[in-house]
């Protein structure tokens, strides 16, 4: 729980910062001991924090990273069953963001990174970090590839430490600071 507090807090102060102007979000955020919420809430606040900047987000690399870093979620823990895969694909589908593409592109590259996870693990984990790593040069589009990790990270209310260590990884691909957002 203590995660998604953190989250929380980290969440609001990009949210804040993104109304207030643009700006880099190195800082850890304030903690001003707000332990209240629950992680839907984080998980909207998160989804707001991505919209705010959903124009900024059209670009292929950006939807190539989404859709592997969702896969590289779907698949932490080491396989993906069909209810999950439905699941995820749900969650890319409504996503507000996401939506900038057409649905059947998403489909496709998240169904094709899950296949290469759940093939060779080991393979398909640097292939897919490969398309997370194509928005490095954009921060933007960085930060908002893990923001939109954590977010179906926590869509289902559970955040577990195979999440949170891909998340770590894609961070490091991608040249950012898990502490930036609280991994």
């Amino acid at each position: 729980m203590a995660l998604f507090d953190r989250l929380k807090d980290q969440a609001k102060s990009l949210q804040q910062q993104a109304q207030g102007g643009r700006g880099t979000t190195g800082g850890h955020g304030s903690r001003t001991g707000s332990h209240g919420g629950s992680r839907a809430q984080l998980v909207g606040l998160l989804k707001n924090q991505l919209g705010s900047i959903k124009t900024e987000l059209k670009s292929g690399a950006y939807r190539d990273a989404s859709m592997a870093m969702c896969a590289l979620v779907a698949a932490a823990d080491g396989h993906v069953d069909a209810s999950e895969m439905q699941q995820m694909e749900s969650m890319i589908l409504s996503n507000e963001v996401l939506q900038n593409f057409p649905p059947e592109q998403l489909r496709q590259r998240f169904h094709k990174h899950v296949e290469q996870l759940t093939r060779n693990l080991p393979q398909g984990k640097a292939e897919v970090m490969q398309d997370i790593a194509k928005t490095a040069k954009k921060p933007t589009e960085a930060r908002a590839v893990i923001l939109i990790g954590i977010v179906i990270a926590g869509a289902d209310g559970h955040f577990s430490q195979a999440e949170q260590m891909v998340l770590q990884e894609a961070c490091v691909a991608l040249g950012l600071n898990p502490a930036e957002f609280q991994l």
